[in-house]
Order: structure tokens, then sequence, then C-alpha cells
């Protein structure tokens, strides 16, 4: 039944215009190379990453290098443009991340991790891993890092877009690395 529903939604995708990356309020130098150490860019992510029900739910490392000097923090917002929805899917917001920082170790941006986190599209805190919708077809995991001239400030749990307006005119510098999935 399940798989019948993602075949007949197959067509149906929120699309990449729509991730955060392409809101003209944080557009910025593509300078951060942004990695995982756990999977290929644009390749499938291990199980492991995937959401409950399927994997581990463990938040993948991330590995980055490009960031200004003159950063004051670093925002990752992770996002599935392949949702049969009208905009993607926030599977994690991280705030207040070090702009010093280097990385993120796996599990790392899970709830209760040392860094601040906006509450994700299901008003969840912290990573939550994949879950398309089995026979929708490969869905895109896509890892957005935001260098900011500015601190956030923002208290946990904040909805993925007072995050986005928060950072809105703030972004130096950016990267992005994207994993797929499917069921």
């Amino acid at each position: 039944m399940i798989s019948l529903l993602g075949r007949l939604l197959r067509r149906r995708r929120a699309g990449e215009e729509r991730l955060a990356w392409h809101r003209p309020g944080l557009a910025a130098p593509e300078t951060i190379d942004l990695t995982s150490p756990a999977f290929a860019t644009g390749g499938p992510m291990p199980r492991r990453y995937c959401g409950d029900g399927i994997g581990d739910n463990v938040s993948p490392p991330l590995a980055w290098s490009g960031v200004p000097e003159t950063a004051v923090e670093l925002v990752l917002v992770v996002e599935d443009p392949d949702v049969p929805l009208r905009r993607p899917i926030v599977h994690a917001v991280v705030t207040g991340i070090p702009a010093d920082a280097t990385g993120l170790a796996d599990g790392e941006f899970n709830a209760g991790r040392p860094y601040g986190g906006g509450a994700g599209s299901l008003g969840r805190i912290g990573y939550a891993g994949p879950r398309p919708i089995p026979g929708h077809g490969p869905h895109a995991y896509v890892f957005q890092l935001f260098a900011l001239d500015a601190a956030t400030d923002l208290p946990p749990g904040a909805r993925p877009e007072r995050v986005l307006d928060a950072i809105e005119g703030h972004v130096l510098a950016r990267g992005r690395v994207s994993g797929t999935y499917e069921r």
C-alpha cells in the first residue's frame, strides 16, 4: 500500500529551487568546501544515518574548510527537496556552531548535543534522518552550511523559517554537500 502511494506521487517533488540555498537573502560566495567521510557527494547515504525504523538516526560526520576569518557563527540546514510536498522537509537546523570549527563528528548534531538547534519541519530538535516514502524514488538530502557575520542568538527549538529569517543578510560564505537515499 505505501509503495503504491510512493509510485503514485513519484512525479511530485518540492523542488531544488525551494531549498534554503536559493533564498535571495542567503546568497553568498560558495567558498566553503563541505564534505562527509560517510558518503560521496551525490552518493547514497549509509543506512546508519537514516531515520527511526530504517537506520540508527545518527547524524553523519561532516568536514569543511574555507570559512572566512571574519565569520562569527556557522549554521547548518539539512533539507530534502524531493518530498511530495510544497516545500522541502527540514531534517535538521544546527545553530551556534563556532566559526573556527572544521567539522561535526558522527552523531554530533543529534538532539542534546553541544550546539543550539532549531526544530525541523516536524517540530523535532536535532537530526531526523532520511525516511522517504517507499517507491517514491531517490531523495536528495542537502546539507547546507552558512558562515555568518553575526550570532543568531535564537532559543532552542526555533522553527526553520525563524532561523532562516534570522540569518538572512548575514551570510558571508556557504557550502553544500548532498547524499541520497531510496526505499
